[in-house]
């Protein structure tokens, strides 16, 4: 299982890294090669002799999130109006199948002394993407590590995603999307805040 370490400096910027160290892309791709043999997939042919190298990569590269620094800088004009990131592009991987979901996160927060680099709102969903998940753990861990690192009045993670285990396989529920939410601070407890939120999210008041 890989290890997220997170290093905290004196200064405003938290740099935040994934533990890769345990990647071993041979044996990844003699597993994959196994794996397929086992369900009588022969890549004996020229266009699957290297399928089983491209999982190990495509799967290394799905569980690899680049490293960020998280970027902060002082609130000097006292903001305290809502920050919100719209539309961010979210793909991760079904624990349970070990197949993708994609769609969109909405990620915002209500400013206390620091303001966020706005970039870092996609680096820290793709962080916790890139992992088997679920997408009620994603949405959590997202709010969650936001609240913790800037200390904002509020945190607010929307993600509305299409899982291809269900659309895919079993319900084959083609065109379905799961959304998730978790809602922190003031835009769990403050009415107008939340309202807001979730209005520039798209989602029902």
């Amino acid at each position: 299982m890989e290890v997220t370490r997170v290093s905290i400096p004196a200064t405003p910027a938290l740099r935040v890294v994934r533990d890769t160290e345990g990647v071993d892309l041979a044996a990844a791709e003699q597993a994959a090669a196994r794996f397929l043999h086992a369900l009588g997939i022969s890549t004996d042919t020229e266009s699957l002799r290297r399928t089983p190298a491209r999982m190990a990569r495509a799967y290394a590269e799905l569980f690899s999130p680049r490293p960020f620094d998280l970027t902060t800088f002082p609130n000097d004009e006292g903001y305290d109006e809502l920050v919100l990131a719209r539309g961010i592009p979210l793909r991760s991987v079904c624990e349970h199948h070990l197949l993708p979901f994609v769609g969109t996160a909405h990620v915002g927060y209500l400013p206390g002394r620091r303001i966020l680099g706005l970039s870092k709102l996609a680096r820290v969903v793709e962080h916790f993407a890139c992992r088997p998940q679920v997408q009620e753990r994603l949405t959590k861990q997202v709010a969650d590590w936001l609240q913790e690192q800037l200390e904002p009045q509020g945190v607010g993670v929307v993600i509305e995603a299409e899982h291809t285990c269900m659309t895919l396989r079993g319900v084959q529920a083609t065109g379905a999307t799961t959304m998730t939410s978790t809602l922190l601070g003031a835009l769990r407890t403050d009415a107008r805040s939340r309202s807001e939120f979730l209005a520039l999210t798209g989602l029902p008041v």
